[in-house]
């Protein structure tokens, strides 16, 4: 039996060295992201980790900001608002992520540039690998591996490093004492680094990336994306630079396939708009660097809108279409989201308070047949400095409720018990009824200047 394949094979892309406008903003934003991720961990504040998410102590620290499971609200406003800036920027722009800042673009990036250094550029990487194996090769291409994995397993210590104090992960590491679940997941995520910035690479895109699927939704004829002005380009060929092209017959593309060796997914951007165009513009560098070699006018390929080349719109007129119903409704929502969640953080409070109803006993009758209810009062501490908190009670008349005072340690959690009572006089009225009272906890924090205060609601049963 003979086994047919049901797939077609990929031919390896090698992709070519480019320099120009656009190679040097998206090093700009290889060097700024990771500057940023391998940077944060090692920042301190007031004495520890600037950004760490210690889930063991549930507790989650983003500079003077302690956060904890009970304020996930806001990792659900932060995807809200990643996905509104996705809709909005490529609506305007196409695929902007992908192209500078998406982590696959530029730990591939990295790993291209270890791979040049080591082993050359396209055609001299072409020529090692189809070379037999000899002491050369054989150095070369361990030399790429070596380094490969030195940042995989650095970009993995840096990624535990934002969930267990990194200062002290360093230490455990160096002395080979770490502990097996962060010494798995510095393996894990730094193997997933090795593999899908050295190997997978445009497969990641083509194939597992479902932004390149959707982004057809978010993009219309307006929307600024790589283009080829096929109306200026064809026909295509080769020519001698003493006669024009003109009277040659031909467009000003020379048919180099330069465009198509320096992407990084192997596609021919001359066949218009491609799921697989991540927006990278490395074929608008090099095209315009042969534009100037030939003396023709830059822009052959360029950024541009599909209605903007169909009609040769200026850039202006171009602008002036950005500023369309999409686009301002997504800025729009962006922005009063933006707001919303700026907003929230700032006013956040600096403690929360839940109370909880003595279920064992809702009522019991004391001295002088006074009725009395109990009441656990739990405060959280969101502040790094020990606090002082002062509760009260009120809401039914005669109720005598003596105030409290309760100290809590930096972020931790304190409880105090609490007995309310109600005169036998001032019961007669709300016999086997549930009446509402209200707690009110102040922070005694003479260093703000606006008072904290929460309220919480609960009820006072009186027994018949």
């Amino acid at each position: 039996m003979r086994f047919v394949s049901m797939y077609q094979a990929q031919p390896d892309i090698y992709p070519r060295a480019v320099k120009g406008w656009f190679a040097a903003w998206r090093w700009t934003f290889v060097w700024l992201t990771q500057l940023l991720f391998y940077g944060l961990p090692w920042l301190q504040w007031d004495g520890r980790q600037a950004l760490l998410f210690d889930l063991e102590a549930q507790r989650f620290y983003l500079l003077g900001l302690v956060f904890y499971p009970q304020d996930l609200i806001f990792l659900a406003a932060l995807l809200v608002l990643s996905a509104l800036a996705l809709f909005f920027f490529t609506a305007v722009a196409g695929r902007l992520w992908c192209g500078y800042t998406c982590p696959q673009t530029v730990y591939t990036e990295i790993f291209m540039w270890v791979e040049r250094k080591f082993e050359g550029d396209r055609i001299a990487r072409m020529r090692l690998d189809q070379a037999p194996w000899s002491a050369e090769k054989v150095a070369r291409k361990g030399a790429t591996q070596l380094a490969w994995v030195a940042i995989g397993l650095y970009t993995g210590f840096s990624f535990v490093g934002y969930f267990t104090p990194i200062r002290e992960l360093s230490q455990v590491v160096l002395t080979l004492t770490v502990t097996p679940w962060s010494g798995f997941w510095i393996l894990f995520y730094g193997a997933a680094t090795y593999g899908n910035a050295g190997y997978l690479r445009e497969q990641m895109c083509k194939y597992m990336c479902p932004y390149a699927r959707f982004q057809s939704a978010l993009i219309d004829k307006d929307s600024l994306i790589i283009t080829y002005d096929s109306a200026r380009g064809d026909p295509r060929g080769s020519r001698s630079r003493k006669v024009s092209a003109a009277t040659q017959g031909l467009g000003d593309c020379i048919d180099c396939t330069l465009c198509v060796q320096v992407c990084p997914t192997g596609i021919d951007i001359r066949d218009g708009l491609q799921n697989e165009c991540i927006g990278c513009a490395a074929c608008i560098d090099v095209c315009d660097d042969v534009m100037d070699k030939m003396n023709y006018p830059k822009g052959l390929i360029r950024y541009s809108t599909e209605n903007g080349v169909v009609n040769g719109w200026s850039k202006l007129q171009m602008f002036k279409r950005a500023l369309r119903p999409r686009v301002l409704i997504y800025g729009g929502l962006l922005s009063a989201a933006s707001v919303a969640f700026a907003a929230s953080v700032a006013l956040r409070s600096p403690f929360q308070v839940d109370v909880v109803k003595d279920r064992g006993a809702l009522a019991r009758v004391v001295e002088d047949g006074a009725i009395e209810n109990v009441y656990r009062l739990q405060i959280m501490n969101r502040t790094e400095l020990s606090q002082t908190y002062r509760i009260k009670a009120r809401g039914i008349a005669g109720l005598e409720a003596p105030s409290t005072e309760l100290s809590v340690p930096p972020a931790g959690i304190g409880s105090v018990v609490v007995n309310l009572r109600l005169p036998f006089s001032s019961a007669q009225g709300l016999l086997g009824q549930s009446s509402p009272v209200q707690f009110e906890v102040s922070l005694l924090d003479t260093t703000r200047t606006a008072p904290a205060v929460q309220r919480e609601k609960s009820t006072f049963f009186v027994p018949r």
